[in-house]
This record gives structure tokens, C-alpha cells and sequence, in this order.
């Protein structure tokens, strides 16, 4: 979501004359957009900006953007009293006119700090200008906020309540997307699977995405497991350009842990939605979150949280130490667990989720598979793309012209090399 706030800023800041930059150096404007789950993001966001007041001459307008912004508002405009803008994720259609506003300051003589961080009762999606593709695969946020308050996430209180766009705004941005070249697209949000715009939940919505010409592929992130309804879970069997994965974070496989972390669901109920999925698709690839060391949690629950894993066996997954964030629940808890009990549980963790990372990719050797060509590999002659499954594919082509005649499409590619990250394979020349 932050990539896809981060386009539209630069689509808001096109209407007045701005063009974006790969040169630092070259920047009048510098917008930083940082996620604001983990600390370690926002200690990078202070990094940042100090690099930049540092190295940067002439210095340019600052502007610190996002949840980081929403949250930390006081504390950026006291560690970093150069920044010009802060302005938090629902009101960054405002952009153009903050930094007016610091321009006529500069002008008068009286520099002062733009600082927006308001929920507006408008909607920024009905603000903002027209999108535009920048990829054969793009991002579309169709839902933001959250109303599940877990005791960790930070997300509540910067992004707002949960608010789900309307499905003829969406359906009209897909069109968009499609017609600019797109044929793949991620419904992002917060709480993705509550979108609420359509009567029949995100399965609606996926249903009419379906039917738009030009859209082969459809994925979504990220969802909770108490909004997998049973439409969902059927249009998953039903919808070809549904892929065949699901991130569905779970957090621990521990009860008494999942409690104290208010996900108002238990493992057992995690794991028959893993059933219901498989029942429909039984290729699909499974991916999730993992917090450790949440206040409480005991060796106990650790393992509860590796049998679970063992149980689900997972293609992908996103494991974390637990990071207290100002102002959430879990902060305030005296059970804080040291930090050299995380890093050891956590190595144990990722070591058996590499694992099966390694063993779900090795599955695919020898077989043919669909990819779709979204970027060029980073060595000659190498371009990169996405299996149905999410799996990163990399081919060498033989010439330099079959990069650009293969780039933007979905090709069947025979996989030849399986690593935990990524497979390899040669183009079998026969675009689907």
C-alpha cells in the first residue's frame, strides 16, 4: 500500500509541473513514505533524513508522508526540525497545496512547517487524478483502516476505521489500469477480505474484475482470517483469474497467545480455513505472518506456533521479531520477552519456514508454467516474472530482442531450477 500511495503522490504532484527523479541530487521535492508496523522502518525513515540534511546542497523540501507521519508527528518535527511537510496517509491529495504553502512561506521571508494529518470526511480516492499503469502487474487499494484492533498493530490509529471504496470506483480504475497496458492486477487493503463496497463482500468485487477484458490475473493482500467467508473461499475454485495463492497472516499458533493479541480467532479456526481453501483449490499456495516474542509469549506457545506451521506447510511467509509501537497494547505489557530469546526462537522459525519454501518451489521442477513477464533481470539477457503461484521466475534469454519481445506477457516457461526464492527455466515459445 505504501508503493501505491507513493504513485499516487507523484500523480498529484504531476498536475503542477513535477516530474519524478532516480537522482537524489536532481530533487526540489523528496517525499519519504514510510511503514510504520515495525520500528525499525521508522529508525530508517531518522536515517534518512539526517543523510539528507547532511549531503544534500541545495537543500531540498522535505516532506515526511504516511502512518509514520500520522503517528509520529511530534517526534519527527523534534528530531527533525528541517522537515517542511508531514502529512498522513488519508490527506496526501493535499500535497500541491502543502507545498504552496511552504513555497509563499519561503517567499515571505517566514519559513513554517505544513503539517496535515486529519481523516477527512471527503475521500482522497475521489480527489485524486486519473491512475496510470507503470507495470504490467499493478496495485489497487480498494479498502483502508481497520477495525480489529490487535494489541501489537499501530494500523487503527493511523490509517482510521475500516472504509471500503465503491465497486464502480474500483471497477472504472481497473478499466484504467487495463487499458494502459496492465493485465495483472493486487487489490490492496488493510483488512482486504472486509471490502464491504460490493453486497457480496470481495468476492463480489472479484467476480465483476473477472469480467473486464485484458484482466488475466487477480490477487489480493491482506487479509484476516475472520473475513475468509465462504464466498470467498468459493470464488477461489471458481474464478480462473483468481490465482492460486493466499497470504493469510495467523500471527502464532498458540491460543492463549492469539488472545492476548485480540485476533479473535483461534488456530483451529485458522486451520479450517486452510481446509476449506484446499478443498476448492488444492494447489494454492499459502502464505502468512508470524510475530515473535509478543509479550507472554512462553516457550509453550513458540512450539504451538512450529506445529502449526508444520501442520499448514506454507510456500511463503513473513516472520518478525515483536516490535512495540507507541501507543498499542502490547507495549504497555510487563511479560516483554528479552531479545536474545527472539532472535533465537525467531532463527528456529524461519530455518523451518525455509524449509518448506525450498520444498514447495522443488515441486515444480520439470513442469510447465505460466509467467508473467513484468521486469528485466538484473543480469544481460535475463528477464523476470511471476509464476500463478507468486513464485519470482527468472529466464537468460538467448537474444537481446527476446527480452523485449517476451516483457508484458504470459509465457509458458519450462522451470529447470528451484532455489527458496525463486525458480529458473527456459521459455517453451508459446504465449498463452
Amino acid at each position: 500500500m505504501n508503493v501505491y500511495d507513493s504513485t499516487r503522490m507523484e500523480d498529484v504532484m504531476k498536475q503542477d509541473g513535477y516530474v519524478s527523479t532516480s537522482n537524489i541530487s536532481d530533487a526540489d521535492l523528496v517525499v519519504l513514505n514510510p511503514c510504520h508496523i515495525r520500528e525499525k522502518a521508522a529508525e530508517k525513515l531518522y536515517s534518512e533524513l539526517g543523510r539528507l540534511q547532511r549531503d544534500k546542497t541545495p537543500k531540498p523540501m522535505i516532506a515526511v508522508a504516511g502512518c509514520v507521519a500520522q503517528a509520529e508527528q511530534e517526534e519527527i518535527a523534534r528530531r527533525a526540525p528541517y522537515v517542511d511537510i508531514i502529512v498522513g496517509p488519508q490527506s496526501y491529495h493535499r500535497l500541491p497545496k502543502l507545498v504552496a504553502d511552504i513555497e509563499a512561506s519561503k517567499v515571505k521571508g517566514d519559513r513554517k512547517r505544513s503539517i496535515d494529518i486529519d481523516f477527512p470526511l471527503e475521500s482522497k480516492f475521489d480527489l485524486l487524478p486519473p491512475v496510470q499503469a507503470r507495470s504490467v502487474s499493478a496495485f489497487l487499494t480498494i479498502q483502508e483502516g481497520c477495525d480489529k484492533f490487535c494489541s501489537f498493530c499501530v494500523v487503527p490509529y493511523t490509517r482510521g476505521a475500516e472504509f471500503s471504496r465503491p465497486v464502480d470506483s474500483v471497477l472504472q480504475e481497473a478499466k484504467k489500469l487495463m487499458g494502459d497496458g496492465a493485465s495483472e492486477v493486487t487489490l490492496l487493503g488493510q483488512n482486504v477480505n472486509a471490502y464491504s463496497g460490493d453486497t457480496k463482500g470481495l468476492a463480489g468485487l472479484i467476480r465483476k474484475l473477472s469480467q473486464i477484458r485484458g484482466l488475466e490475473r487477480i490477487r489480493y493482500t491482506t487479509s484476516h482470517p475472520r473475513d475468509m467467508d465462504k464466498e470467498l473461499i468459493a470464488a477461489h475454485g471458481e474464478i480462473t483469474q483468481l490465482m492460486p495463492y493466499l497470504h493469510l497472516p495467523i500471527q502464532s499458533g498458540s491460543d492463549d497467545l492469539l488472545k492476548k493479541m485480540n485476533r479473535q480467532h483461534t488456530a483451529e479456526d485458522y486451520l479450517k480455513v486452510i481446509e476449506a481453501v484446499r478443498d476448492v483449490r488444492p494447489d494454492i499456495a499459502l502464505s502468512s505472518d508470524f510475530i515473535i516474542g509478543h509479550p507472554g509469549e512462553s516457550e509453550r506457545d513458540f512450539e504451538q506456533t512450529l506445529q502449526l506451521i508444520e501442520t499448514v506447510g506454507f510456500a511463503q511467509a513473513y516472520s518478525f521479531k515483536y516490535s512495540p509501537r507507541p501507543g498499542t497494547p502490547a507495549s504497555t505489557i510487563s511479560e516483554q520477552v528479552p531479545e536474545d530469546i527472539k532472535s533465537v526462537r525467531l532463527e528456529i522459525l524461519q530455518n523451518l519456514l525455509n524449509k518448506q519454501q525450498r520444498e514447495f518451489n522443488t515441486r515444480f521442477l520439470g513442469q510447465s508454467v505460466p509467467v508473467l513477464f513484468d521486469r528485466k533481470g538484473k543480469l544481460p539477457g535475463q528477464i523476470a516474472g511471476r509464476s500463478p503461484h507468486m513464485q519470482a521466475v527468472h529466464v537468460n534469454c538467448k537474444e537481446s530482442e527476446e527480452v523485449d519481445k517476451y516483457f508484458g506477457r504470459t509465457v509458458n516457461v519450462r522451470i529447470t531450477g528451484a532455489f527458496r526464492k525463486s525458480l529458473t527455466g527456459t521459455i517453451e515459445h508459446t504465449a498463452l
